[in-house]
């Protein structure tokens, strides 16, 4: 079985603006798939309006991971986001992310933690806005 990872997945979600949203969320978050980010639950189609919302905010971007753990089904890792956005301005949020897989590899459930650690107080919930 091949697993997606969060790199990958934020590569072709967002950071790929010419990939379709569909495609891409079709690649690596099964159709059941929830996600909590600092509280708030979002289904799978409050989640892919939060990516089209980040495609138009975000020029480019890169993902750095620190941790990383596959265990079974399950999935965690720490990681930092850098984005650019289109106004020019940056943004860098620390994630610490827990995770669930589908049998086919996909994201089925993400739980995650935000930290900006750079940017404007405007940014503080991009990880979550739409």
């Amino acid at each position: 079985m091949h697993r997606t990872d969060i790199t990958t997945a934020l590569a072709d979600l967002v950071f790929n603006p010419g990939l379709d949203l569909h495609e891409a969320a079709d690649r690596h978050f099964a159709p059941d798939y929830r996600q909590r980010t600092d509280g708030r639950w979002d289904d799978r189609d409050d989640f892919l309006a939060h990516i089209a919302h980040l495609r138009g905010v975000v020029a480019e971007g890169s993902v750095e991971v620190h941790d990383e753990l596959y265990d079974g089904v399950r999935y965690a890792d720490r990681h930092t986001v850098h984005i650019t956005k289109t106004d020019g301005s940056t943004v860098r949020t620390e994630v610490y992310l827990f995770g669930e897989f589908a049998p086919d590899g996909r994201f089925r459930r993400v739980e995650e933690v935000t930290l900006m650690i750079e940017g404007a107080e405007a940014d503080r919930k991009l990880g979550s806005a739409r």
